[in-house]
């Protein structure tokens, strides 16, 4: 990389359904390649003519790259404190709790796999849209994701949640999230303690 030098200038030939495009310097130069993604955090939508301020960067190839993007007028984004829930410790030991409680006779076996089973979707739904994201392809549905928590994978979006660094910042999504899983853990707890998980269980043949 070459040395860093910032610039103010105005954005051209933006294509937002890729999300790309160059900025030319206040004041004439060389345009430089503007991505989407190094826009700061919170940033709105650019468009061509946009007043921006940014890094000019060389890459390896000696091209002009703009990074850390920022709008006219925006505010420095103030990096937010790592999460400090142990996401991934709370799911796996969900899924070893489950797995224990099956093998002692409390939980049925089909009910404890039917949860491992969510948990691998939620994880691999979970990769799937972090993946989407980074390309800016289409994105799974946020109640889609809610809705393999409820049904009992919420162990393993935690995980992903955790292993992804995804959904943890946006907290309108979090709030939703732990309420997916209240819903399931005291569903879970009706099914056992009613008596309704051994029958289904038995009628399954588990």
């Amino acid at each position: 990389m070459g040395t860093e030098m910032r610039l103010a200038g105005r954005i051209t030939d933006w294509n937002d359904e890729k999300g790309f495009g160059f900025v030319v310097p206040n004041g004439g130069g060389d345009r430089a390649f503007v991505h989407v993604n190094e826009f700061q955090r919170g940033s709105k939508r650019p468009v061509a003519g946009d007043l921006i301020s940014y890094a000019s960067v060389l890459d390896r190839r000696g091209r002009l790259n703009a990074k850390q993007v920022r709008h006219a007028g925006q505010k420095i984004a103030v990096p937010r404190p790592p999460s400090r829930v142990p996401r991934a410790a709370l799911g796996g030991a969900a899924l070893v709790f489950a797995a224990v409680l099956a093998f002692v006779g409390v939980v049925p076996f089909l009910l404890a796999a039917g949860i491992a089973t969510l948990s691998f979707l939620a994880y691999f739904m979970y990769w799937l849209d972090k993946s989407a994201a980074q390309r800016r392809a289409q994105r799974t549905p946020e109640s889609t994701l809610h809705l393999v928590s409820l049904l009992g994978g919420w162990p393993g979006a935690l995980i992903a949640q955790q292993q992804f660094r995804h959904k943890t910042i946006k907290q309108p999504f979090q709030s939703v999230f732990w309420g997916t899983v209240v819903l399931s853990v005291v569903a879970l707890v009706w099914l056992v303690t009613s008596g309704v998980a051994a029958e289904l269980a038995q009628s399954l043949g588990g």
